[in-house]
Formats: structure tokens, sequence, C-alpha cells
């Protein structure tokens, strides 16, 4: 990944963030001397080390990629910047349109998980995440345990052991305060949630300029 000194992003604590804030990600494997890329929500590890998540046992990546070194990527909030919110490009028009993205890559060895007690243990972990959450959180154990059992046999947990993080955080550090405001701005009348989060991102990252 190209990733110019001010849009480098290494603070693990800043990775890790944004791996739990968002965690579908883009798994890039090999398979046959050709990339493959699987899309699946991915949960880190409590001790920050490992990446846990299942596919179908349908799928040949937990096979193929076993022991493969892979890439897996993950994004945040990613947002189009126009020109137009520039002040400076009212002062002498020298400005062209950019696009805003955070992006964190981790690289890693893939494990499969097949043991039952384990990948049981894996799927409540992952629900609970994201059912506690909701007003009335479902569990795994509300389901009937045969079709559980029956689930279970579908799908193969995998893990990989991260051994590298590297982010890349473009939330407009090139561009002064004003633009940087302006930017800030326009995302904001713009209101999506990619705009919204992009124009926090910007915004938190001029506040800390200033301090």
């Amino acid at each position: 990944m190209y990733r110019p000194a001010h849009f480098a992003e290494d603070r693990v604590e800043v990775l890790q963030a944004l791996l739990r804030e968002h965690p579908f990600a883009t798994l890039v494997s090999q398979a046959g001397g050709e990339l493959v890329a699987d899309h699946l929500p991915l949960q880190l590890s409590p001790d920050g080390r490992r990446l846990l998540g299942h596919v179908a046992r349908a799928n040949p990546l937990w096979r193929m990629a076993a022991a493969q070194e892979v890439l897996v990527i993950f994004q945040g909030p990613q947002a189009y910047v126009s020109p137009s919110w520039y002040p400076s490009k009212r002062e002498h028009g020298k400005a062209v349109p950019t696009w805003n993205y955070v992006v964190v890559h981790a690289r890693g060895r893939l494990t499969a998980i097949e043991d039952p007690r384990d990948l049981r243990a894996l799927l409540d972990d992952l629900v609970n995440r994201h059912e506690g959450e909701l007003a009335e959180p479902w569990q795994v154990s509300d389901a009937p345990p045969e079709f559980i059992e029956k689930m279970l046999s579908a799908i193969v947990g995998i893990e990989i052991g991260i051994t590298a993080l590297a982010g890349k955080w473009k939330t407009s550090q090139n561009q002064p305060a004003a633009n940087r405001a302006g930017v800030v701005a326009g995302l904001g009348a713009r209101g999506t949630d990619n705009a919204n989060g992009m124009a926090a991102l910007i915004a938190t990252s001029l506040r800390d300029s200033k301090t």
C-alpha cells in the first residue's frame, strides 16, 4: 500500500479500533497461482493478536489458504472531496477533487478451526459482540440444539495470527486548516454515514493539531 508519510497511521490502538468498529473485511489469498478475495466479518481477539471468523465448509479458502500468509483489508469511512469546499479555491482556483478514506491492512497466517467446541465458542463470541447492541439480543442457544449442530457442520472457523498492521488515514492532512474546515462543512452538508464519519475524523485531527 502506498503510504506517504503524512497519511501513514501506525498507532496500534488506532488501527485496532478501526478493526473493531468496521469488522467486515476483504481477505486476499492465493490459490493455484491466482489471487482470491473473500468478503467476511472478522473479529479481533481480546489480546489483539488474532482475527477470527468462519466460512462455509464448501468454500475452498480454509483448505487452500491453510498455513498461507494472507492479506486482510478493513475499510472505514470514505468520501469524495470537492475542491469547491476549499476557501483557497476561491482565492486562486488551484484545487482539484480527491477522495478521502481510512484503511487498515493486516497480514498473518491462516489456520482452520474444526473442533466443534472451539467453533461454537467462536460463534458465541461473534454473536454476542453484535447482538449485544440490540434491545432484545439473540443468542445461539435460542435455536434448537440439533439445528445448531447441523449449522456448525456446514462451516469452518478461521484464525489469522496477525504479523503486521499498517494503516492509511487520508483525511485532508495535506491541506491548510481553513480548507480542512471547509471539507468538514461540505461533508456535513451531504449527511451520509460515510460523509459524517469522514467529517468527524477530519474535525478530530483539526482539534488535535491545535492542542
